[in-house]
């Protein structure tokens, strides 16, 4: 069993159990050792959240359009429910989840907690899990799920609605979102020509002390785990090795990585593509940063995604499906591209446009499933003196 407990998320974790239309209330369910566990990213500038998770509108609902889901029949699902396991913040799923119930007629339950965490209960409770839904914000956390045969394979019209680079081959998880890798850069020092044709390149010794980087961050350490599975260990360590001969400063996550970028206190930093457009919408304007989005096939190129798949143990198939339908649902991917900058999956939907556009990007040939093997990167990590 893999290695599931990372030294650092992207995802606010608030480990409380509520209905999406109420707030926290004591489970009819023990969901194993859950505990409230802190973003160890979190920053005291108010980086609460490592995925850009930004705030919905006061009023409790999707920012200013909500998510309705033509998915799904007004009232259909009346008496049922279903249960969600969310490693993405209460803070974003909670709106979404409260128009799914207002429309469906069902009752929705949530676990909040890290993804990492929330894996290790699924395994833990086996035959007796009471989830239904495992949202997680990687497709690691997914793979390890898949990898002990706890997913069933999902309905050919949920696959069908997003690329096969950002589901799982045997069909057993789905992507919602996705988030590229990107090189943050100061505009002020930099110009997109300065940045080098692939990541592995920034170990040339021109760039010693000019970057950043977040290696206790949980999209960090998969990148790296992505970088072991398509170029193998060695080219892995023999880049972690020359990023830190290079002397890098570290930092806590990406806000901080993406802050120093625009002060100049670093030239270019290696973080998710969204913060930037966080920081931009927070300025209101132009800020000294901008990203360079690896899109020819090489490593740098990687997108992860925040994903899902139903329970093997699930007895509410019906608004279980449901529930995915509406994720993927046209209003649901808007809602997540606004809100978060994220990618929406499902074909048709744009992104911000701003974002080099998703069908532009060459990403790596992976099965997304297989950055599970988080023990290996922090064994690395670890060894190389990173961690």
């Amino acid at each position: 069993m893999p290695l599931l407990a990372a030294c650092g998320g992207d995802d606010e974790d608030d480990p409380t159990v509520t209905t999406a239309t109420g707030a926290g209330s004591t489970p009819d369910f023990v969901p194993g050792e859950a505990t409230s566990t802190d973003d160890p990213t979190a920053t005291a500038g108010g980086d609460a959240t490592e995925t850009g998770e930004s705030t919905p509108a006061a009023d409790g609902t999707p920012g200013s359009e909500s998510p309705g889901a033509t998915t799904v029949e007004p009232g259909s699902l009346e008496g049922q429910e279903v249960t969600v396991y969310s490693g993405r913040s209460e803070e974003l799923v909670d709106p979404i989840l409260r128009q799914f119930e207002e429309l469906s007629g069902a009752t929705v339950r949530v676990q909040y907690a890290d993804t990492a965490e929330l894996a290790a209960t699924i395994l833990e409770e086996g035959d007796n899990s009471p989830a239904d839904i495992f949202f997680a914000q990687d497709a690691g956390a997914l793979g390890a799920i898949a990898d002990e045969g706890m997913f069933v394979e999902l309905p050919q019209d949920i696959l069908d609605m997003v690329d096969p680079r950002f589901r799982s081959d045997n069909g057993q998880w789905v992507g919602i979102s996705g988030r590229a890798r990107a090189i943050v850069y100061n505009t002020e020092n930099l110009s997109e020509a300065d940045i080098p044709e692939s990541i592995l390149d920034f170990t040339d010794p021109a760039w010693d002390g000019r970057l950043g980087w977040a290696p206790t961050n949980g999209s960090f350490q998969a990148f790296i785990t992505a970088l072991r599975v398509l170029e193998g260990d060695d080219v892995a360590r023999e880049w972690l090795e020359g990023i830190q001969a290079n002397n890098p400063k570290v930092y806590s996550g990406n806000t901080p990585i993406l802050e120093a970028a625009m002060s100049g206190e670093i030239d270019a930093g290696f973080v998710n593509h969204y913060y930037l457009y966080r920081a931009l919408e927070e300025a209101g304007g132009e800020i000294t940063a901008d990203n360079y989005i690896y899109t020819n096939g090489t490593p740098g190129a990687l997108i992860n995604v925040a994903g899902a798949g139903m329970l093997s143990t699930s007895e509410n198939t019906e608004a279980a499906e449901a529930l995915l339908r509406f994720l993927l649902s046209e209003e649901a991917q808007r809602y997540f591209a606004d809100e978060t900058f994220e990618y929406p999956l499902v074909t048709g939907v744009e992104a911000d446009p701003r974002l080099v556009p998703l069908e532009d990007i060459q990403t790596p040939d992976i099965d997304l499933s297989q950055l599970e093997d988080l023990e290996g990167t922090l064994e690395l990590l670890t060894d190389v003196g990173v961690l």
